[in-house]
């Protein structure tokens, strides 16, 4: 994962944010071992496009945090990690806003004062209320150095002026606590149940189905009859556990396994790094608990490793969806193992180290696929010999996203174009190898009616006529990313937004035909279609 320089010793830390909306997130952690900042800009559209967080690493200590600029956030939850212990803090949360027009703005949130060293933020996105993808401005720490994480002394720090049992109350970040929930508790008899007496069983579950797991917990230890509604498996038929990312570990894993034998989809992304979760834990969980799973998200599941695939394979017959993006510790020829799952019909591999023999062997076996994501898989050495076994096995595939493909040409969408013709959803951004001059987006249009969102975004010989042959030919389009190129003018868009009746997104930032003036001359003529343009053109 992607990370920034910032290292913090927080005392009465404060934040400046800016941007049409609000941040979901920040936390605070365990010390780096000697990582550099890569780019800002690229880092955090990254991080917040695909995995909707963003940490901040450091190499050295600052006393203070003053300032965090960004733009189009939505509400902000900051979490701290406790150098030397596995626990998270919330300093600040908030739920989502709305605010209207695009224009920046400066946040600063009032966030919890602590007295232990940390050198690791946490940026939790909701972009739930945004119109589109949330964007950063940049982030500016200001502070004073302090010296190296190996000469600080448990001394220099007085925790004793933090009341952990109230932080765990108040915010629900201990992992203890949420265990013990989990666990079974002596709860005393009643001779009757009073008006619940009267209720059929299955309203009951209903009204409790709409209680979050923290509270499902905390209700099984009222009552015997709640605690069997709250610990019936028919509650757990979906089960999200990503919220819960700081304080699940294999505790709560082995006190969950009696509740989720009958669990269908299970979310753990997020959950598990830095030895919250162990290879051993996870396969016990899902020896008992995965024979019935259809739909798996470990995303940025960093405790994953090849035993883990294996495990998912043979555990899981009826697996059906895999989602694995940004799990970069997975070796590659760990993705062999996915081959043997036939009934796959959506996997996720972005930023994964899949290689091409793995990929290969994976399309061969899973001809049911219907949603694949390639995004910045680097390993993959020749994209148009996978775009030709995607056309030749994957005939079923309507949606497909290769972004930062670097290698594939107009003879690998020619293959693909001809054998994948229900394809919806395509996503070629950042494709450098891809010239309008060849005839690529033209064919793709040509021979993909069916097809409802394209993004070519960054590539800039898009041209007047591939968006009139998409005008021409794909009148179901409902979303088109052109960002960044020089070529298309403001004729061939009103061909776009004539024939396409269903389009309701139009992304054209920084095409420099686009001016202003022409966005509200068809934001006017057509108020259906949000026209998107970077504001700070």
């Amino acid at each position: 994962m992607c990370t920034l320089v910032l290292v913090t010793l927080l005392r009465q830390p404060s934040f400046e944010l800016t941007g049409p909306g609000g941040i979901a997130a920040l936390a605070l952690g365990c010390p780096s071992r000697g990582r550099h900042p890569p780019s800002v800009a690229r880092t955090m559209w990254n991080l917040l496009l695909r995995n909707q967080f963003i940490p901040l690493q450091c190499t050295f200590w600052k006393r203070i945090i003053q300032e965090l600029w960004s733009g189009f956030w939505h509400a902000l939850q900051i979490l701290t990690h406790k150098i030397h212990q596995l626990k998270w803090e919330i300093l600040w949360s908030e739920a989502p806003t709305k605010v209207n027009g695009p224009q920046a703005r400066q946040f600063t949130p009032c966030i919890k004062q602590i007295n232990f060293p940390t050198n690791l933020i946490r940026l939790e996105v909701n972009s739930s209320l945004l119109d589109y993808y949330t964007e950063l401005d940049a982030v500016v720490l200001h502070g004073v150095k302090e010296r190296p994480v190996l000469s600080l002394k448990a001394s220099m720090i007085d925790m004793n002026d933090i009341d952990e049992d109230e932080d765990e109350e108040k915010y629900g970040c201990g992992m203890d606590t949420l265990n013990k929930q989990f666990s079974v508790v002596t709860l005393r008899e009643w001779p009757t149940n009073g008006y619940f007496d009267k209720l059929p069983y299955e309203l009951i579950q209903l009204i409790l189905s709409h209680l979050t797991v923290p509270d499902l917990c905390r209700l099984a230890q009222t009552c015997k009859l709640l605690y069997q509604h709250c610990c019936d498996p028919l509650q757990y038929i979906h089960l999200s556990l990503q919220p819960y990312w700081a304080r699940i570990n294999d505790t709560s894993l082995e006190y969950l396994q009696s509740r989720c034998t009958l669990i269908q989809w299970l979310n753990l992304s997020w959950t598990g790094n830095r030895g919250a979760i162990s290879v051993s834990g996870f396969s016990r969980f899902l020896k008992v608990c995965g024979s019935e799973l259809v739909r798996l998200e470990l995303s940025c599941g960093h405790f994953l490793n090849e035993t883990c695939l294996e495990v998912i394979t043979e555990m899981c017959p009826n697996l059906q969806e895999l989602n694995l993006s940004s799990c970069d510790k997975i070796p590659p020829q760990a993705f062999n193992h996915i081959a043997k799952v036939g009934s796959l019909k959506r996997l996720i591999l972005y930023r994964t180290k899949v290689e091409q023999t793995a990929l290969l062997s994976i399309l061969n076996f899973c001809s049911e696929l219907q949603h694949l994501s390639l995004g910045s898989c680097v390993m993959i050495e020749d994209y148009d010999l996978i775009a030709s076994m995607m056309g030749a096995k994957c005939k079923k595939l309507r949606s497909l996203d290769l972004w930062r493909c670097k290698n594939i040409t107009e003879n690998g969408i020619a293959e693909l174009a001809s054998g994948c013709q229900l394809l919806e959803e395509l996503d070629l951004g950042w494709c450098p190898t891809l010239q309008s001059s060849t005839g690529c987006f033209t064919n793709l249009a040509r021979k993909l009616p069916n097809l409802q969102k394209l993004f070519l975004t960054a590539n800039r010989s898009v041209c007047d006529t591939d968006i009139e042959e998409l005008a021409a030919n794909c009148t179901r389009l409902r979303q088109l990313d052109i960002l960044g190129t020089r070529m298309v003018s403001p004729a061939s868009l009103r061909k776009l937004l004539e024939s396409c009746k269903d389009l309701s997104l139009l992304d054209v930032s920084f095409c420099s035909q686009i001016d202003n003036r022409v966005v509200l001359e068809l934001n006017a003529n057509f108020p259906n279609v949000f026209i998107k343009k970077s504001f700070t053109q």
